[in-house]
Parts: C-alpha cells; sequence; structure tokens
C-alpha cells in the first residue's frame, strides 16, 4: 500500500473518530443533560451555553483541519508520485526520458535530481556497452569471413587428404559459420537498442510468409521425423517489413523443431481475431518451467532441455521479440513443465491500425 494511501486511511480514521466524538458531547450537553434537569423540575442553569456552543464548534473544526491536512498532504507528495511513475516508465532504450523536478530544494528534488543522475550515468554506460559490441562485431566479421573462405577453399581441394582431416576441417567450418551467425545477431540488436535500423513499411500477407514457413518447418522436420501440421492460415495483411517478418517465422519454426521431441508434432495456425492476427506455433517437446519462461527472452538465455543438446546460442527468441515489438505487436510463450510449449504472436491488423504501427517502425 503507498504513503498516500496509508495517510489518506489514517486522516479518515481520526475524521471519523472526531464527528463521533463530537455528536456524543453534543448529545451529552444538549439532549442527555437537559433531559435529566428536565426530569428533576430544574430550568435555566445553562448560563454558559453561548460557551459551550462555541467549544462545539470549535470541536467542529477539527475534522475540517484533517481534510485541509489531507489535501496539503497529497499536494506535497505529488511530485513523488509523479516520480514514481518517470521511473516506472525508464528501460534500457529510453534512458534519457526527463525526470520531473520541482526545483524548490527539498527533499523530493534532490531525489529526482539524483535519479536523473543516475540514468544519465546507466545511459552512457549503455551506450559504450553497445559500442564495444558493435565495433567488436564489426572487427570479428572479418577474419571469421577470411576462415570460412580458407576453410570452403581447403574443402574443395580435399581429394587428397585423409577421411579424418576432412572431417575435422569440415567441423572447423560448422563452427566459423556458427560463430558467424552470432556475430550477425549481435550486431543487429546492439543497432536495433541504438535506434539504427530502419524498417520498410509495406502490406505484407502475413498468411503468405506462414505458408512458406509452414513449407520450411516441413524440409527441416523431416531429419528429426516431426509431423507439422497447418492447421489454420488466413490472410492476416499486415504493414511491416516483409525480410524481418520472414525472419521471425524462421526463428520459431526453427525453434519449434528443434526443441520437438522425435517423432513428435507441431501446429501452425493464423487467425485473425480482434484487429490483430494471431500466429501461434505449439510443439511437444516437454514444456518449460515458469523460472525459465520469465528469462526466455534475454540474450544468451537457453532452456534447460537446450544446454549441450541442441545448437544455438540464446539470441533467437531476443531477435524475434524485438521484430515483434517494432511492429507493434508482442511474443510470449505458454508452457508448463512436461506439458506442450505454444508460442503466440500478436500484430495489429493493417485494416486497423495502421497508423500506429507507421509510428511504431519509424520510431525505431
Amino acid at each position: 500500500m503507498t504513503i498516500t494511501k496509508r495517510l489518506g486511511i489514517g486522516y479518515a480514521i481520526m475524521a471519523v473518530v472526531c464527528v463521533l466524538l463530537l455528536a456524543w458531547l453534543w448529545y451529552q450537553e444538549f439532549v442527555k443533560e437537559a433531559a435529566t434537569f428536565a426530569a428533576h423540575g430544574v430550568s435555566d442553569l445553562h448560563k454558559d451555553t453561548a460557551a459551550e456552543i462555541f467549544t462545539m464548534g470549535f470541536l467542529a473544526l477539527i475534522p475540517v483541519l484533517l481534510c485541509l491536512g489531507w489535501w496539503w498532504t497529497r499536494r506535497v507528495l505529488a511530485p513523488l508520485r509523479a516520480l514514481t511513475r518517470a521511473a516506472q516508465q525508464v528501460e534500457s532504450n529510453n534512458l534519457r526520458l526527463s525526470v520531473p523536478r520541482t526545483m524548490n530544494d527539498d527533499e523530493v528534488d534532490a531525489l529526482a535530481a539524483v535519479f536523473a543522475s543516475m540514468t544519465a550515468r546507466l545511459d552512457s554506460s549503455f551506450q559504450q556497452i553497445r559500442e564495444f559490441t558493435l565495433h567488436a562485431s564489426h572487427e570479428l566479421k572479418t577474419p571469421l569471413t577470411v576462415m570460412r573462405a580458407q576453410l570452403e577453399t581447403v574443402l574443395r581441394e580435399s581429394g587428397s587428404l585423409p577421411a579424418e582431416q576432412t572431417e575435422w576441417i569440415e567441423s572447423l567450418l560448422d563452427e566459423v559459420q556458427r560463430l558467424a551467425k552470432i556475430v550477425d545477431s549481435l550486431t543487429l540488436l546492439t543497432k536495433a537498442d541504438a535506434g539504427l535500423v530502419t524498417l520498410e513499411r509495406q502490406p505484407v500477407p502475413f498468411g503468405e510468409l506462414v505458408q512458406e514457413a509452414f513449407e520450411d518447418a516441413l524440409i527441416l522436420a523431416q531429419p528429426q521425423r516431426v509431423h507439422v501440421t497447418l492447421d489454420t492460415c488466413e490472410n492476416a495483411p499486415l504493414i511491416g517489413d516483409r525480410h524481418r517478418l520472414r525472419q521471425l517465422l524462421l526463428i520459431l519454426v526453427d525453434n519449434a523443431v528443434k526443441y520437438t521431441r522425435p517423432d513428435g508434432e507441431i501446429h501452425i495456425a493464423l487467425r485473425e481475431h480482434d484487429g490483430a492476427g494471431e500466429l501461434r506455433i505449439t510443439n511437444d517437446g516437454g514444456g518449460i518451467t515458469p523460472e525459465t519462461q520469465r528469462r526466455l527472452f534475454g540474450r544468451f538465455v537457453r532452456g534447460e532441455n537446450a544446454i549441450g543438446k541442441v545448437e544455438g546460442c540464446g539470441l533467437g527468441l531476443t531477435i524475434a521479440q524485438w521484430i515483434a515489438q517494432a511492429h507493434g505487436g508482442s511474443i510470449e510463450l505458454r508452457s508448463e513443465a512436461g506439458e506442450k510449449t505454444t508460442v503466440l504472436v500478436r500484430l495489429p491488423l493493417a485494416q486497423t491500425t495502421p497508423s500506429v504501427v507507421a509510428d511504431k517502425l519509424t520510431a525505431v
């Protein structure tokens, strides 16, 4: 419970007690006492009636003063509530958000100044991390490209090499390609954090992209003997970036295939509901614990069933979440340990909120 509510309850209780006490005193002084005197045939004893009325009137001011005190307390605490709302809106991508200040040198203003200074330092630290990641990714691309080209050249000319060396070179090439994917993913996320990624704004028939992703899933699922079903696929026209939406779908179907048990099933469904396209991809890979679900969209976070068993670096869902949010949508996981796992993606349809989606994409 907030301080404002606690103070309000305290003021209300005191005001009620004062009103009840005042009513009791009034009853005792002007009703019960007068009735008692009248019963004994005594009258004209209240020579100080004016003073008593004055006293009762003064006591009646107490609830009024309490109400004024409550109003003044709310006014004094208003800057603190504004600071709380501002702090709730602060995220890693908007640390430069202005913090309201009273500029009257009181404790709340000092707290706001300290908070603004803290967010400025955090923004500088995040900016340094982004720049380091971006520069490091850029510097890693060239040697990885050279290594990949050299290994591919050796493989093409590996006719005279023993089978063990050929297998060793192929393994090295796989690792180089995996590192290159990690570097590309880090570069994309770092640029997205810095607002350097520009998304196209054009009509996209999302249903066609889901159909293409379903066909890709059929190919990916063959080695795992996984059965993939497209239950429903409505048109769901969107305004967005076709390439990034395609990337979102590939990440999700690839994860669904990788984390489904052999001979398992994957169900894909796209429906138009409540002004949005709802995509559901369900697999029966054993489920995810609630603790892991809360962290799974973080960078380099992987589930317990993936570590050491499934290839990956833990950046796919982070990229998928960014793509969904950049299009004004959302993505979430619904799963229970030992049960099926469903990824739900909601993206606003083109004919319902095109301006909102356009604004989102422009901001990115």
